[in-house]
């Protein structure tokens, strides 16, 4: 039993696993939308909402504040400056009014190779 075990492994070692969080999350900004597993999806939801969350939280701050906002999402998203842009100029300012549940998991039919339950993850449209 797993009691008190937070995360998922997805069968691969702690650098593999933070580099696919990386990507997934990069993707999953750039397009607001991705179609993957349901596994993949449930791992990166969790670090997605919480990205949207710090931008949102650091819209109306200071500068400062503002400042190290996007040096932690950057961290956490490998440095790329074009999405961490698009994170909070784009994607935080639609959700300033709503208070979590940014994204969407919609069942699709399993892949047709190893019939793993596949989904389709997206940004909630307001």
């Amino acid at each position: 039993m797993r009691h008190k075990v937070a995360g998922k492994i997805l069968n691969r070692t702690p650098a593999q696993r933070n580099a696919l969080r990386r990507t997934m999350l990069k993707q999953f900004f750039e397009h607001e939308r991705i179609r993957t597993t349901r596994a993949k999806a449930e791992f990166i939801r969790r670090p997605a909402e919480k990205l949207i969350t710090i931008a949102k939280r650091a819209h109306d701050s200071e500068p400062a504040q503002q400042i190290h906002a996007r040096r932690r999402a950057a961290a956490r998203i490998d440095n790329d400056k074009v999405i961490v842009k698009k994170l909070f100029e784009d994607i935080a300012p639609r959700y300033l009014d709503r208070p979590g549940g940014y994204t969407r998991m919609i069942k699709l039919p399993p892949r047709r190779s190893d019939s793993a339950d596949m989904v389709i993850l997206e940004l909630v449209e307001e």
